[in-house]
């Protein structure tokens, strides 16, 4: 692709449904600024586009299936956010997670969440030492939280006590152990997961630590091509072995520079004011609020929705090989970034309606 037809390119967005507009000269220059030369914007977006389908190539070795789930996750990683799953047992969401930080070449801890699991098991605590002349003194032991890439399994299971450890993580990127604050590696991100079939003895997310994944993701079963595969797979003498798409040491800087990527695309006043509708549209007492929402939603989504909507979209620009955003981007994550944080009250409930439908009746009329 050429230079010129790049930037002729960049000159129009998608407006509505399936319309398109031109981009005035001033986002022209916005966008000159904010990436540099055309042919360093083209370079850029092509080896960003190149490195997330590589991963998903070699994730694909491992994980059968789950495609959405796949595209999401690492969506979720590259934006700066973390990712609940939601699925029954033995549908592969551990190896989902083991998988994307073998092919990204990145550190990788399993915490498995139970009923006894205690805030210093997941950020580390001080342990008295005594070194060869007879010493002590008090040494802090990292615990499992400190790895680029955190596996929370059942993270309901834990009580509120243990669960709020990891809120300070997940948005500062660090710990605070006994008045002590220490950064965590980076990149982090978070994968946490929990069972929606078993619920006794379990402790439901508050809300506000549910509204600090930008990702909800249903991990739905293998059809039947999909389980044929998994057991040619898992029961044979060979096992798929993914291997990093990057070498180790190139890794960190490149998932950095992928994230500051994303944060470069531009975002025209349309689709500001697109999503911006939509997010008063799903908020009850609004004007702008639709009649499922105003009967069925207790609380909407905040400012955070739609930052999640926003960073996430602008991922899928960057792999349609766009550096400004269209309204094809935002329809692609509003359901998964949203589900999460609307709260419906008990009528929701007792009349089946979904979150996932009131998003879809609002992103299908805007």
């Amino acid at each position: 692709m050429a230079i010129l037809s790049f930037l002729d390119a960049q000159r129009f967005r998608k407006r509505g449904k399936g319309t398109v507009e031109p981009m005035s000269e001033r986002h022209l220059d916005d966008l000159r600024q904010s990436t540099g030369r055309p042919s360093e914007v083209e370079a850029n977006v092509e080896i960003f586009s190149a490195h997330f389908r590589r991963l998903e190539g070699e994730i694909g070795k491992a994980v059968v299936g789950m495609r959405e789930v796949v595209r999401l996750t690492l969506t979720a990683i590259l934006a700066g956010g973390h990712v609940l799953l939601e699925g029954a047992p033995g549908l592969g969401k551990t190896l989902l997670v083991r998988s994307i930080a073998d092919a990204m070449g990145l550190s990788f801890h399993r915490i498995q969440f139970t009923s006894d699991l205690m805030p210093s098991d997941i950020t580390g605590t001080q342990v008295l030492t005594e070194d060869e002349h007879g010493r002590r003194r008090f040494v802090f032991q990292k615990g499992p939280v400190f790895a680029n890439i955190v596996l929370a399994d059942e993270v309901n299971r834990a009580g509120p006590k243990t669960q709020s450890a990891l809120l300070e993580a997940m948005e500062e990127k660090q710990v605070t152990v006994l008045g002590t604050t220490r950064q965590l590696p980076q990149p982090f991100f978070v994968l946490a997961t929990q069972n929606p079939i078993e619920l006794e003895g379990t402790y439901p997310l508050p809300e506000a630590q549910l509204d600090r994944f930008v990702f909800k993701l249903l991990v739905e079963s293998p059809s039947t091509t999909e389980l044929k595969e998994i057991l040619a797979r898992t029961t044979g003498e060979r096992s798929a072995e993914v291997t990093p798409v990057l070498p180790p040491e190139q890794t960190t800087e490149a998932v950095l520079r992928m994230r500051k990527l994303v944060r470069q695309v531009v975002v025209s006043p349309v689709i500001q004011d697109v999503l911006v509708g939509m997010m008063f549209a799903l908020t009850p007492g609004s004007a702008n609020c639709t009649d499922g929402v105003r009967e069925y939603v207790r609380f909407g989504p905040g400012p955070r929705g739609a930052q999640s909507v926003l960073l996430a979209a602008k991922v899928f620009a960057l792999l349609d090989n766009r550096i400004n955003l269209a309204y094809e981007d935002i329809r692609a994550v509003l359901i998964p970034a949203l589900r999460h944080r609307l709260i419906l009250n008990f009528q929701a409930e007792a009349e089946g309606v979904t979150a996932d439908q009131l998003i879809q009746e609002v992103r299908d009329s805007s």
